[in-house]
């Protein structure tokens, strides 16, 4: 080999030499068993859990076990055959279509909280995709620039002050409040007063089947687009972490 070669290899033997060396040091060094701990779980659960006393914790735990236990055993199979079976455009025909009949949910607390803008462009939505976009199914409207504007009833006590009341997981609705519980029922009853009104079924075989069937789909549906799954953020504390996130974006639901 030329004197000038091997002037060239050298340097790089040496840094590949020491490379290892470290790579070998590292791997002998950083054991996990090695490391001593340097908190106890109770700090830790000190630090990171939300403060505000969970009243009903004995309730709520139960109920997240039980809303995981209904979750994997019977939602999840049925969403993961869905989404099997049904083809993405349908999935998302679907979805709009629910979307757009949430839409008077919140139009109506638009309306309730005074955010004039804001009902003019939800109603803009609601007529657009219920004509335009074939009952719904497809969604122009936001190609259009009107986004969808998502309010509740819960939203609404909070815009005028009500407090949120202790935390209360729900069975299969998951984390919330008793004002936020309050909204689900007001919402439910607008919704059906609305239904009943219309009565698009009157006329069909079979109505409540019907009725009961769209329910089906929709709560389906829901899961669907809902990517959290249950103990699946391999969070230590996590009943505490969905607690935590539950209610910081309750208040900036309210907040917006």
């Amino acid at each position: 080999m030329k004197p000038v070669a091997i002037r060239r290899v050298y340097p790089l033997l040496i840094i590949l030499f020491l490379a290892l060396s470290l790579a070998g040091c590292a791997t002998t060094s950083t054991l996990p068993q090695e490391i001593p701990a340097m908190h106890s779980v109770k700090e830790i659960e000190d630090e990171y859990v939300v403060k505000e006393p969970d009243t009903w914790v004995g309730f709520n735990r139960s109920m997240y076990k039980f809303n995981y236990n209904l979750d994997k055993y019977f939602l999840l199979p049925i969403v993961n055959g869905y989404e099997f079976i049904t083809p993405t455009v349908v999935q998302t025909g679907v979805s709009n279509f629910f979307d757009n009949i949430t839409e008077v949910r919140n139009l109506t607390n638009s309306v309730f909280q005074l955010k004039g803008k804001q009902s003019l462009t939800t109603l803009g939505r609601f007529v657009t995709n219920s004509t335009i976009g074939i009952a719904g199914i497809f969604d122009p409207a936001t190609s259009f620039g009107m986004q969808r504007q998502n309010e509740d009833f819960g939203q609404t006590l909070g815009y005028w002050g009500v407090g949120t009341g202790n935390y209360v997981v729900l069975p299969l609705f998951g984390p919330s409040n008793v004002r936020d519980t309050g909204g689900i029922v007001v919402d439910g009853a607008i919704r059906a007063g609305i239904a009943s009104a219309l009565d698009v079924t009157n006329d069909m075989n079979h109505p409540d089947g019907i009725k009961a069937a769209v329910t089906f789909v929709e709560a389906i549906d829901k899961r669907h687009k809902e990517k959290f799954r249950y103990y699946g953020t391999h969070h230590p504390f996590e009943y505490d972490l969905v607690r935590w996130l539950a209610g910081k974006k309750r208040e900036l639901d309210v907040m917006k």
